[in-house]
């Protein structure tokens, strides 16, 4: 049971939760945002923000093999957007695999310890469907059972409860079984603390995975609460354990505030 450990381990306590909800976080506003603060493109494309602050020399191109143009965002963006012809919303909550609902779309699920914002970053990538309700508390540990959000007819995404801090007690026989059952599961996506890296449950999620076969891709949280020098160090560090103890890794992580 190779989550056992992490689903019981002790993770951080409490922290502090997100704030109240914004509005809708569209590009275009992103863009905008950046142009007004001079920034490049840091707050879309903040790998190449930190490519500029390596040394010369040094191995940058890890963070630049994954780089959709403007018109592949908007694209992407537009299928959380719910409209005529598009549902966009909750479909259901199980704790068991017989409660799931039907196999019929391809899925991609988020996992990641308690309190690593991954319920946050679900609620953001949803933002323009303001009618989707994702919960997020200020306590880890909130998600207990796992939510499926369907994507129009294009793909149904998975939130899953958090291992490590006040993980479901039955947190093992639900997120594991669903990992190595789903024939339906495409892409999971790992959540990681970025300001403190990858920590020892992680590890045993990374395992776990790559046992499974599953692919999957790294996505560093909270890169705003961390120096750059801090979330420099850590980006190439997971990098480098990605580049040496991986095989179903996509080589690039992707940031997140």
């Amino acid at each position: 049971m190779r989550l056992l450990r992490a689903a019981r381990g002790r993770g951080r306590g409490p922290g502090a939760g997100p704030g109240p909800r914004a509005g809708p976080a569209a590009l275009s506003q992103a863009l905008r945002l950046e142009r007004s603060r001079r920034s490049g493109s840091a707050l879309v494309f903040p790998l190449q923000g930190l490519a500029r602050c390596l040394l010369p020399g040094a191995e940058a191109a890890a963070l630049g093999l994954f780089q959709p143009g403007l018109a592949a965002l908007r694209s992407a963006e537009r299928l959380f957007a719910a409209g005529p012809g598009h549902a966009v919303g909750y479909l259901s909550s199980a704790v068991r695999m017989e409660h799931a609902p039907p196999p019929a779309l391809p899925e991609v699920c988020f996992i990641g310890r308690s309190n690593v914002g991954k319920s946050s970053l679900i609620r953001a990538l949803f933002a323009l469907s303001p009618a989707v309700e994702v919960r997020v508390s200020k306590t880890p540990g909130h998600t207990k059972k796992m939510n499926f959000f369907k994507v129009g007819k294009y793909f149904t995404l998975v939130d899953m409860p958090g291992y490590g801090y006040r993980a479901p007690e039955d947190f093992v026989e639900m997120v594991e079984a669903y990992l190595q059952k789903r024939q339906n599961l495409k892409r999971t996506f790992l959540l990681v603390d970025g300001v403190v890296g990858l920590q020892k449950t992680d590890h045993i999620a990374v395992e776990m995975l790559e046992e499974f076969g599953i692919p999957y891709v790294m996505v560093l949280t909270k890169i705003d609460r961390a120096s750059k020098g801090l979330l420099l160090k850590n980006v190439l560090g997971i990098q480098e354990f990605v580049k040496e103890k991986t095989q179903g890794c996509f080589p690039q992580l992707f940031l997140v505030r």
